[in-house]
């Protein structure tokens, strides 16, 4: 069958970026700090969400949207400790902004101090989309093998943060967390690490002063105001 070309004179990339940063603005000028999860299916998403928002909703709003193929279970697991919303693709294996954008308002009317995204179980298709987040965080658990970040390396270059979850699980499974920082920092060097078993409560107190201090140094800048010239 002959194959045919049409120009359609957009470049659909380009809008995607700008709709994704239109989205951050409006995020950050309302005081939301919106942190995106990636994973293979599996890693602890769910079980780190929850330890989060129990720690951070304790002195901050928190809101989560949750992504899967079929569905409502994670987000009525994670109901109890944080208003959250299930967005189910049918199919598609990653997330898309309109998505996100539809699914926000049925979180309700107030702001967030937080808003957490979970993508759907996946380190390929979600890492070659924007979906406007402030941070990109990978979570990466002991039982999948170190050798992960030299394998996807798209998932670990478009992130900031990488989090090496289930480390209870270390002394039975044949995983070095120094091997898997290795790997990842060879592709990229800044990323920041945290080892924690959320089952244990072990480093989440960590993690959540990271993501504080986080959103404090983003507000802080869009609170600054315009030098005249």
């Amino acid at each position: 069958m002959a194959s045919q070309t049409i120009n359609v004179g957009k470049d659909l990339r380009a809008e995607r970026l700008q709709a994704a940063e239109a989205f951050r603005q409006r995020m950050t000028e309302a005081g939301t700090y919106v942190v995106r999860l990636l994973s293979s299916p599996g890693a602890g998403k769910t079980t780190l969400l929850q330890k989060t928002a129990e720690m951070l909703g304790r002195s901050h709003r928190v809101g989560i949207l949750v992504g899967d193929v079929e569905t409502e279970r994670d987000a009525e697991r994670l109901a109890p400790y944080a208003p959250s919303i299930q967005i189910t693709t049918g199919g598609a294996c990653h997330l898309e902004l309109p998505l996100i954008e539809r699914a926000l308002p049925k979180l309700g009317s107030e702001a967030f101090d937080f808003l957490f995204v979970e993508d759907i179980g996946n380190l390929i298709c979600p890492a070659s989309h924007e979906l406007g987040e402030h941070l990109r965080v990978i979570v990466l658990s002991t039982t999948e093998g170190d050798d992960k970040p030299g394998k996807y390396p798209k998932a670990f270059r478009t992130s900031q943060a990488v989090v090496l979850s289930k480390t209870d699980l270390l002394p039975y499974v044949p995983f070095s967390l120094e091997k898997a920082e290795a790997d990842a920092r060879l592709i990229r060097p800044d990323l920041t690490f945290f080892a924690l078993s959320a089952l244990r409560d072990e480093g989440i107190t960590q993690w959540c002063d990271f993501l504080l201090h986080r959103r404090a140094a983003v507000i802080a800048t869009a609170n600054e105001p315009l030098q005249s010239m």
